[in-house]
């Protein structure tokens, strides 16, 4: 996805319609990759592209609810708090995301220590 400077950390990743239900798009940045996800029902997040375990790109894995399962050892990650489901344990960095009618903006500011 293509990155729009906003004000104050917060910039434009695109529209809604953008993401595919139950799918991710990439935004690529020095710092490194955040996937934006997109729910059955709608709703955004925002995660480190890279999970926990051994750093598999979760913006390739698949959708369930509000969580991802990375497609290289099926680990769970919440995409509310970026959480490994037990038994897994680990964190991957959660980015908030603001919605202006159809547009995402992304803080570039990781919401977690796992930054």
């Amino acid at each position: 996805m293509s990155v729009a400077k906003s004000q104050d950390q917060w910039v434009v990743v695109g529209t809604i319609s953008d993401i595919p239900k139950l799918g991710a798009r990439v935004v690529r940045l020095e710092a490194g990759d955040i996937a934006v996800f997109r729910t059955a029902d709608d709703k955004i997040f925002a995660l480190r592209d890279q999970c926990p375990h051994k750093g598999g790109p979760l913006s390739q894995g698949i959708v369930h609810g509000d969580r991802v399962a990375c497609p290289l050892h099926d680990w769970k990650i919440s995409l509310n708090s970026g959480i490994a489901v037990a038994p897994d344990e680990g964190c991957a960095a959660r980015f908030p995301i603001r919605l202006e009618g159809e547009t995402i903006y992304l803080s570039l500011q990781s919401s977690d220590v796992a930054a």
